[in-house]
């Protein structure tokens, strides 16, 4: 149809082990107009899905790849080592590196961790395709896996534990979307991420309120100008305490009545 406009739509692509359920929930509540569409993917493919404008923003690991895409930092992550429950060092509350010394330390292809130092322990022949691929050994007794506490979650089995390591390389969060392509409901996003409220200042700018008109002047209050009339509306007591003198025609005081004749008694 002529002057007809595609409804907004938000697509957000987030990676194994991010859980955008929180997020999600709050933007249905306050954008219900607003459909928002989850995209997920590798951690290694997330960049280019943003950059292809397959997605309008996405949860991804740091570091991001590139000038050209922005990204706000969220939280980092616990890096833990993923055992069998029989394992000796599932008797302790946290390892070292140097505790994987004689492990056989799994390297998965989309390892999230950045090994500057080297990878711990003894390296395997092969590298494992995938993080659920090395988990799938760790379970049948051929090494050891260091990942992100999220991804250890993710890949959960009832046969496995994982404890945290004190020393290791951490995964941070970060909340990434392309620079040049920065839409109002990318703005709107990062305020939901953020925790901003609906009327948050430091939100995506709102229009301009309504200018409120001029109040009406008060009326006096008591009725008439300049005739208000005492609290409690009735008129008040003379100085000597008795009625209020009495009113005849013209609002001039009436002398006192004496008598039937009306006249004023005169004295002997």
């Amino acid at each position: 149809m002529t002057g007809s406009k595609t409804p907004p739509l938000f697509r957000l692509a987030y990676v194994p082990g991010v859980t955008p359920t929180k997020w999600v929930r709050i933007w249905t509540e306050r954008y219900p107009g607003i459909p928002l569409t989850l995209v997920q993917t590798g951690p290694a493919e997330a960049y280019g899905v943003l950059r292809a404008g397959e997605a309008d923003a996405g949860f991804v690991r740091m570091p991001v790849d590139g000038d050209d895409l922005s990204a706000i930092p969220l939280w980092t992550e616990t890096t833990v080592v993923v055992i069998p429950k029989d394992h000796l060092l599932s008797a302790a509350e946290e390892v070292a590196l140097a505790d994987l010394a004689d492990e056989l330390v799994l390297h998965p292809l989309d390892d999230t961790l950045a090994w500057d130092g080297g990878l711990p322990g003894r390296a395997a022949n092969e590298r494992p395709a995938t993080t659920g691929d090395a988990i799938e050994l760790v379970a049948a007794g051929v090494g050891v896996l260091v990942v992100p506490q999220s991804l250890a979650r993710l890949h959960h089995r009832k046969d496995l534990t994982y404890r945290p390591v004190a020393d290791a390389p951490v995964s941070r969060v970060a909340l990434s979307w392309p620079e040049a392509a920065t839409t109002d409901q990318v703005e709107d996003f990062i305020g939901v991420v953020r925790g901003r409220t609906v009327n948050s200042s430091r939100g995506r700018a709102q229009e301009p309120a309504e200018k409120t008109k001029g109040a009406a002047p008060r009326k006096p209050t008591g009725g008439k100008p300049g005739g208000g009339k005492p609290a409690g509306g009735k008129p008040s007591a003379s100085r000597s305490g008795g009625k209020p003198a009495a009113k005849g025609k013209g609002g001039r005081p009436q002398p006192g009545k004496s008598g039937r004749s009306g006249k004023p008694r005169r004295r002997p």
